[in-house]
């Protein structure tokens, strides 16, 4: 009998998709042939009724199954292992690592280490160590008033590679980040919206903060030092294609510049978000396994709600494993009407 807590609908998608994602949730058992493997084995896939599914290679051990010597499920546990050393190994570092001496660090050959970290986290070590730096240079760029001490504390070689780093993702400049936004202009409005007032506030790149009630002195308190001004006619623009977008959530609409940071973390929980299709919804879980980190669960729900721009970044596609709602930061009959119309197709009020 397949585990109660595996989705057996959910589960045989992912193994037809060969979703490495999964690995590590559940193996397959394959009755005919008495073995048990990944959800992404790259054997031929097994026919339907000969499948069952087992919480680990243990249970499936315990139902009279051998581990597949192709995929080799049992060794999911030391690749979680390794990936979590390099991953310590990269935070303790005063100097970049080599892909060579991490590998060599936790016993992988290089290219094999590659994949495996990749396949976990959704970067490779590179890019998961420039993540890193750049996330702990925006940390101390936030408390620190000096640019230049900030950005090589957090491992950065020399400024202009930080600025090259940041390739635009902050909005304004590192120097106005650190003082709380001196110097940026963010502009803002306050609107009446079917679903109550609604705060939209942007930088020149795009959309900084969507909140249904705050006013302006909870922008300020964001943004204590940048120049807040009322919406000029660009920015009226921009403002009735938001409205829009939150009258009628998940409607064909232009594509909305977003002006939003976030740790290395969050910002790829946002960019699941984004990509979960308007009408549907996924659980907690399914967002950490999406975003490359099944774990991850309580910190997937965190960084759902720390998203700074409702509606544009859908974090109320996310509920519940039971199907509840759960939580959302404007409370539920917002998240439930949102899903309502998404799911309808349904105008504001029918």
């Amino acid at each position: 009998m397949t585990h109660p807590s595996i989705d057996d609908d959910a589960a045989w998608a992912a193994v037809l998709r060969r979703d490495a994602g999964q690995d590590g949730r559940f193996v397959t058992g394959v009755l005919s042939t008495g073995i048990y493997c990944r959800p992404s084995c790259a054997a031929r896939h097994p026919r339907r009724e000969n499948v069952r599914f087992f919480a680990d290679g243990a249970a499936a051990q315990g139902a009279g199954l051998r581990p597949c010597r192709r995929c080799l499920p049992d060794d999911q546990a030391r690749d979680v292992a390794a990936v979590e050393q390099a991953a310590a190994l990269i935070r303790a570092a005063d100097q970049p690592l080599t892909l060579a001496q991490l590998a060599g660090a936790t016993g992988y050959s290089p290219a094999h280490f590659q994949r495996i970290f990749t396949r976990a986290t959704g970067l490779s070590p590179a890019a998961y160590a420039r993540a890193l730096r750049r996330e702990r240079a925006q940390a101390a760029l936030s408390a620190a008033g000096a640019v230049t001490p900030a950005i090589y504390d957090a491992g950065f070689e020399s400024p202009s590679r930080f600025y090259a780093a940041l390739d635009g993702r902050l909005g304004m400049s590192p120097s106005a980040w650190a003082r709380g936004g001196e110097g940026a202009r963010i502009e803002w409005a306050l609107v009446a919206t079917s679903l109550g007032t609604m705060l939209v506030a942007a930088t020149a790149k795009g959309v900084c903060r969507l909140s249904f009630a705050e006013g302006a002195e909870d922008l300020a308190r964001r943004f204590p030092r940048a120049e807040l001004a009322e919406g000029s006619v660009a920015f009226r623009v921009l403002l009735d294609q938001v409205v829009a977008a939150v009258e009628r959530p998940g409607a064909a609409a232009p594509a909305i510049p977003l002006d939003v940071r976030g740790t290395a973390f969050q910002e790829r929980i946002w960019a699941e978000l984004q990509r979960i299709p308007a009408g549907e919804t996924r659980s907690y879980a399914q967002l950490a396994a999406a975003a490359g980190h099944p774990a991850a669960v309580r910190a997937a729900g965190s960084a759902n709600g720390a998203n700074p721009v409702a509606v544009l970044i859908p974090c109320h596609r996310v509920v519940r494993s039971g199907g509840a709602l759960g939580g959302y930061a404007y409370g539920p009959q917002i998240k439930g009407e949102l899903l309502r119309r998404e799911r309808k197709g349904a105008p504001p009020g029918s």
